[in-house]
């Protein structure tokens, strides 16, 4: 058996003295103050709340809850199961016995005979993960049902317990010449007295192998909001019985941070323990003599998170960390705590390497590859960018009301996507921003926070006419657990209904990074387009109706005030920062095909997968106005803007990976952009463009490589995309849809920027060149402004400049052209008009600035300016 590792806080008891059902619940209570190798349940000593405790799972979390001592089902629904996590069944045919008090609280339900509740044997999940059992996990049920016989899988007994009383449960198993025996008992007197037995022959002993579980189920027809049963006094032991301790979970989760321009910020995610009176989280420092704590927060009733911010943080070494908290228990105090690190930021001469995650559907779960795969590249930063999950997450679909549950069903799938990736960024900085799915939602237009009319229906209808579906405390909700650790908002004015903003900027390794929130004030299509084109899902119905006609129709993309945190955040360079990159949900364009003729995406994933090398003919660029490609005029402003500070462009959405470069005016006039895969995607999108006679692909690409103009006439010029094929690798699902995620260094001294493409399952040190074809890609800094220059000013000279940062500002317009701090001798700014222009010279170090206007294009290329700052 493997034994228990120090683990602090667990709320178990353990025995080891054999003991034998028929003594009576009593008798087995006794044993307990001996034994060191068995199990019984706590609850009875935890307050009531809205959590089951750190060594279980429920399915779903808002259905389980400790009232009264005793986990109760609060609901009659189908398969309720609440998983152990420390304990399982092993692989060795030896015995084990359990027993459980069931309490029935339906009287709905009695008499139905397709409701039951008791243990679950041997629950499999998808994957050999105790994690993917507790969530998907299928096993062999046995119990008491409604009509108070036992079962047994299918078999039933003939005698029924009286269920207005306790039923006392128990469980004995017997392995017998490679085959088991099971043996069920049921009473309701305490001292066993009169049972009941039910026993089963020749079970498989492979049917005995992976997860213990209660279940509570009723038939989905009966489904209601009343609570099925409360169970309590779980007990187990036995050799068959595995244990690890250290798989509990909660109730502090997880914890992600930021650390900007000396100011730290830390979100704790918590268990549902604000029903626990005074509950106070501690953020503690690892100091000499021990651990510290520099800040005390309380726990958010809806998110229920803790927030941390200190402010003048001046380490330049790593730093221990760990979350804290101490719960009162009926028979004694529990302390709780979780462990991370504070990393120690790069300097802003060494390379920043990031990693790119977005679009984790839960068919992957619990992505243990991907953990183990990342860690290997030793990145220095995390970018979460998009549907952390979606709505089916965890298999139960959504609750949207009441609120107070629809939160839970929130942090249900929210915990599932610290539970897979926490160890990504336990000890390094992220950043992590909500998308559609976040906030349930297929598409979203968010029309500045409006309100979506979800009382028309929850599908399309409601989201074709913009805003958010569900109530902005909900909304708001979602943001602070999953932002809340940014830097601070640029302009934290709330939008419509209250919902707050979260845009900002992010300086960290000497990377500036802008962090965009693609939809929040993005026009509806349905509301701004004339109704001839018959949008539905952001699709255009019509096929006579030309989008790309009605450039200049009113809509917006980024809305105003993102593009005045663009246009300030361009122009503005701090002295530590060499480099910028933008940070948002989808990248602008829209790289994906469909069968022509297609006017809708919901048939992406019944599409054939082709082989790889393949090349799937038929498809056109598609018109999906939820990505980024529309609204083209609004598009346009933001990549104008951008290419001022030579930023790459970072997104996920797509499904697809791909790394183009932007044109406005003409092909490669702008930056380049990185969409990098999904974690898990339900619908791989694909890039098969018809290919014209005298294409040219990029050099050493394939031939959907080169330049394009997607469905909206936006002109791309595709570098590498990473389509669907059929691997080879089970289960299709994951590996047959261009999973994986990205990594992008860059290089502060070369000024480049590699970006690489990795399939989830690749190891990246037994199998270095095992990256999606095409990548990896390194792209210059100066390449993300490539438009043509019309001619240049005089050559700058700024030897005599430490850590020069060079504007160039249209003297006849007022506005800044770009602005790109310059590491070396020399520089001669490109201009893209004949006007004259303003050149601005700042020393960093110094803070010192020289001025230069009246430049005029210089046409012999021979002048020079030696810029000379005084001190």
């Amino acid at each position: 058996m493997k034994r228990r590792s120090a683990v602090k806080a667990m709320a178990l008891t353990s025995f080891s003295t054999p003991f034998f059902f028929s003594q009576g619940f009593t008798s087995i209570k006794k044993l307990l103050s001996t034994a060191d190798s068995g199990f019984k349940s706590n609850w009875e000593n935890w307050p009531d709340m809205k959590w089951i405790g750190p060594e279980f799972w429920g399915n779903r979390l808002q259905d389980w809850e400790i009232v009264g001592g005793k986990a109760v089902c609060n609901i009659s629904a189908p398969n309720r199961a609440l998983h152990i996590l420390t304990h399982q069944l092993g692989v060795e045919n030896t015995n084990f016995q359990q027993s459980v008090i069931i309490d029935w609280k339906s009287d709905e339900l009695v008499e139905n005979s397709a409701a039951y509740a008791g243990f679950r044997l041997g629950a499999k999940g998808i994957f050999d993960d105790y994690r993917s059992a507790a969530v998907f996990g299928k096993g062999l049920d046995v119990g008491v049902t409604g009509t108070g016989q036992l079962m047994i899988g299918e078999q039933l007994s003939e005698n029924k317990l009286d269920l207005t009383k306790p039923v006392y449960l128990s469980l004995k198993s017997s392995a017998k010449q490679g085959k088991y025996s099971l043996t069920l008992s049921g009473s309701t007197s305490k001292n066993n007295k009169n049972p009941i037995e039910l026993t089963a022959e020749g079970i498989a002993p492979q049917d005995l192998e992976g997860n213990l579980a209660l279940i509570a189920n009723c038939p989905k027809k009966e489904e209601s909001a009343t609570s099925l049963v409360a169970f309590s006094d779980w007990v187990f032991q036995g050799d068959k019985i595995v244990e690890s301790a250290d798989q509990v979970y909660g109730p502090i989760f997880f914890a992600q941070y930021t650390l900007h321009k000396n100011t730290l910020k830390l979100t704790a995610q918590l268990a549902p323990l604000e029903l626990i009176p005074n509950i106070k989280v501690e953020l503690q420092l690892k100091k000499e003599n021990g651990w510290e704590t520099v800040q005390t927060s309380s726990l958010d009733p809806n998110g229920r998170i803790a927030k941390f911010r200190i402010d003048g943080w001046k380490h330049e070494e790593m730093i221990p960390y760990r979350i804290h908290i101490d719960v009162p228990l009926k028979d004694k105090s529990q302390e709780f705590s979780y462990y991370g690190e504070i990393a120690s930021q790069p300097k802003s001469s060494e390379n920043l390497k990031v990693a790119v995650f977005s679009c984790n559907a839960d068919h992957g779960f619990p992505d243990q590859e991907v953990a183990v795969h990342v860690k290997k590249h030793n990145p220095e930063m995390a970018f979460f960018l998009g549907d952390q999950f979606y709505e089916g997450t965890g298999g139960f679909g959504i609750q949207t009301s009441p609120l107070e549950k629809s939160y839970l069903d929130y942090l249900h799938k929210w915990y599932m996507f610290g539970w897979s990736y926490r160890d990504i960024f336990r000890t390094i900085p992220a950043a992590i921003i909500p998308d559609d799915h976040d906030v349930y939602h297929g598409n979203v237009w968010g029309e500045g926070g409006a309100h979506a009319p979800s009382d028309e229906g929850w599908g399309y209808v409601a989201q074709d006419q913009g805003g958010y579906k569900m109530p902005p405390d909900w909304v708001n909700m979602v943001q602070d657990c999953q932002t809340s650790h940014l830097p601070d908002a640029f302009d934290p004015t709330p939008v419509k209904q209250g919902i707050n903003v979260y845009y900002t900027d992010w300086e960290y390794g000497g990377v500036s990074f802008a962090i965009l929130e693609d939809r929040k004030f993005k026009s509806a299509p349905k509301n701004v387009l004339p109704e001839e084109a018959k949008v539905l899902n952001g699709f255009i119905q019509n096929r006579d109706f030309d989008i790309k006609k009605h450039y200049d129709i009113d809509a917006e993309l980024l809305g105003d005030r993102q593009l005045n945190f663009l246009e300030t955040w361009s122009e503005k360079w701090d002295p530590g920062v060499q480099m910028k990159a933008v940070l948002s949900q989808t990248n602008f364009c829209t790289v994906a095909t469909l069968p022509e003729g297609s006017i809708i995406d919901s048939i992406v994933p019944s599409l054939p997968t082709p082989e790889k090398g393949e090349y799937v003919a038929g498809d056109a660029p598609t018109t999906d106005m939820d990505s980024n490609g529309w609204p083209q005029k609004g598009r346009d402003k933001a990549v104008r803007i951008i290419r001022k500070a030579f930023a790459l462009h970072i997104a996920g959405d797509q499904h697809l990976a791909s790394t183009v470069q932007y044109g406005v005016d003409e092909f490669r006039d702008s930056g380049y952009a990185f969409a990098g895969p999904a974690l898990n995607n339900l619908f791989p999108r694909r890039w098969w463009p018809k290919v014209p006679e005298g294409h040219e692909p990029f050099p050493g690409g394939a031939k959907n490589t080169g330049d394009f103009e997607d469905g909206f006439g936006n002109k791309i010029t595709i570098m590498a995309v990473a389509n669907p094929y059929k691997s080879g690798f089970e289960p299709a699902r994951i590996y047959d849809r261009g999973t994986g995620y990205g990594i992008i260094t860059f290089d502060k001294n070369e000024r480049t920027m590699k970006i690489e493409c990795w399939p989830r399952n690749v190891d990246p040190i037994s199998n270095p060149a095992g990256q999606y074809d095409g990548w990896p890609l390194t792209v210059t800094q100066k390449d993300n402004y490539a438009r043509k220059a019309v001619g240049y000013l005089n050559t700058l000279n700024l030897e005599g400049v430490e850590n020069p940062l060079v504007s160039v500002y249209n003297e006849a317009t007022g506005a800044l052209e770009y602005a790109m701090p310059v590491n070396t001798p020399t520089f001669q700014p490109k201009v893209f008009s004949t006007e004259k222009h303003r050149v601005e010279v700042r020393d960093q170090n110094r803070g010192m600035v020289k001025t230069y206007a009246g430049l005029a294009i210089e046409k012999d290329q021979k002048g020079m300016i030696q810029v000379y700052l005084a001190e």
